[in-house]
């Protein structure tokens, strides 16, 4: 069956999307995106990620040409039509079609494209953890908004991959950030640390499903920088994000984290999670 996509308001087969090379998220990177989990046929956590999109939409001063019960709809009609079990839905709005100029069309309309990729749960690599490395943080001051413009992010996954490590740890100076696609956190004496949600971070829906079950697991967790030395001295450390969920890291630059095995808070955050999207009792 070929892929259905949602484009220019259409269900389409993929073979029939025509995308304009005038198109501002072609050429300039103009426009905001979403990656929203589907777990047993159904969308996950939708009203975290319209917000964000919403809160980044605003941040770029792009019109949305929908509201959040009508994306809602759609969404789930495009998992539907792709008859998607396990896997991801990808959405991007751009601001539209026009001649290439730096300032804002007058009369584009923004541009919104949806596909499904199936996409099995990581169960391996959230067994086992990851290796990372450290790279500095080169991104743009609004992290916060999720935008097209991911280049930085490529070159730090792609430099972390041709050294043998699963991800890079951003940092801006001394300061843990977050990594090249997922957000960032440590354990020590039993607290979460993580990055507060500021500019300089993409505040991500699974980040903020797991600081929730944490505290609802009664495991004490803080929002506030902390530092490469302190990510080092960690008993634990994982990364959160929509594909990767809990993902233990073992090392970092070649250095074990604690015991240089996923840590029994971990453990305990990937059990919540997995009650939380129903494969657990």
């Amino acid at each position: 069956m070929s892929p259905i996509y949602w484009y220019d308001n259409q269900f389409l087969p993929a073979e029939a999307v025509r995308v304009s090379p005038q198109d501002r998220g072609y050429y300039f990177g103009d426009g905001v995106y979403e990656v929203y989990r589907v777990y047993g046929g159904r969308l996950f956590e939708t009203g975290l990620h319209y917000e964000r999109l919403a809160r980044s939409a605003a941040g770029v001063k792009l019109a949305l040409p929908f509201g959040e019960a009508e994306l809602e709809g759609v969404l789930t009609e495009l998992v539907l039509r792709n008859e998607v079990r396990e896997g991801t839905v990808y959405l991007q709005i751009t601001r539209g079609v026009a001649p290439r100029n730096h300032l804002f069309p007058a009369d584009a309309q923004p541009m919104a494209m949806a596909y499904c990729n199936e996409v099995a749960r990581p169960v391996t690599t959230m067994e086992a953890g990851i290796k990372t490395i450290t790279l500095e943080d080169t991104r743009w001051l609004h992290c916060d908004y999720k935008t097209l413009n991911l280049l930085a992010n490529v070159l730090a996954k792609q430099e972390a991959a041709e050294r043998g490590a699963g991800d890079a740890i951003l940092r801006r100076g001394d300061i843990v950030t977050e990594s090249s696609a997922s957000n960032v956190m440590i354990v020590k004496d039993g607290r979460i640390l993580t990055h507060p949600a500021n500019n300089l971070i993409l505040h991500g829906v699974t980040r903020a499903v797991s600081l929730r079950l944490a505290r609802a697991e009664d495991i004490r967790a803080e929002e506030r920088p902390f530092t490469v030395d302190e990510l080092l001295a960690a008993d634990e450390a994982f990364v959160t994000g929509t594909t990767v969920e809990v993902t233990p890291i073992v090392s970092v630059d070649g250095r074990p984290i604690g015991s240089g095995e996923p840590g029994p808070v971990t453990r305990r955050l990937q059990r919540a999670f997995a009650r939380a999207i129903g494969l657990e009792s």
